[in-house]
């Protein structure tokens, strides 16, 4: 994945509270088993008059100029709700967007993102509004949001905030341990020789 350290990107507001994930990819619109080929459909009910056809609806904030290359998402309250569907993330990371702002998230959707190298970052209502089309810069490292004059911190475990800065998925995280894990294996190879299936291979019995 792409490390996040900083971004700067224009914030569109799609400030609606229970933002579910059928809305964000609806089923019909999943029609791949891989992490690709999910942009078309990222918010098919909202985004196109007729999503058949996928003709713009050109009131829905990211088919709008200003929204062009944007990588920053507002949200209101429960943000990504619903099923636990993973492609949500995927269709939105396809699309471009590396961060979301909302007032709340959905638990399971905020780890899906964490995962996908998208950062959840939650702020207060007024906060978020108050980003709406505004020329925002993310700082990771330094937990901040900046618009203008104004600076907003937020919050962040140090375990995703360091897979989101190192380009981390749960794999590569799990591999950098990869040197005690192997001294750990060799000890209890040695204290526990039955247990390995190549002992048993050799005739030691099973």
């Amino acid at each position: 994945m792409t490390p996040f350290t900083v971004l700067t990107s224009t914030a569109v507001p799609l400030l609606r509270d229970n933002v579910d994930t059928d809305t964000i990819i609806p089923s019909r619109e999943m029609k791949t088993t891989g992490r690709t080929g999910l942009a078309a459909g990222l918010f098919a009910p909202w985004r196109y008059t007729d999503a058949a056809a996928r003709t713009p609806d050109p009131a829905f904030p990211l088919n709008q100029p200003a929204a062009a290359g944007a990588a920053v998402l507002l949200g209101g309250a429960n943000f990504g709700c619903g099923s636990s569907r993973e492609h949500a993330v995927w269709a939105l990371a396809e699309h471009g967007i590396r961060c979301i702002i909302a007032v709340s998230f959905a638990p399971i959707f905020r780890g899906n993102c964490l995962r996908n190298g998208l950062l959840p970052v939650v702020l207060p209502g007024e906060a978020v509004a108050g980003l709406a089309w505004q020329s925002v810069m993310v700082d990771l490292e330094a937990q901040t949001i900046s618009a203008g004059d104004m600076v907003h911190p937020f919050s962040i475990e140090p375990e995703p905030k360091m897979m989101l800065l190192g380009g981390l998925d749960a794999i590569a995280l799990t591999l950098q341990s990869l040197p005690q894990i192997d001294a750990w294996t060799a000890a209890d190879r040695q204290a526990r020789p039955w247990v390995y299936l190549d002992h048993v291979h050799r005739g030691y019995g099973a």
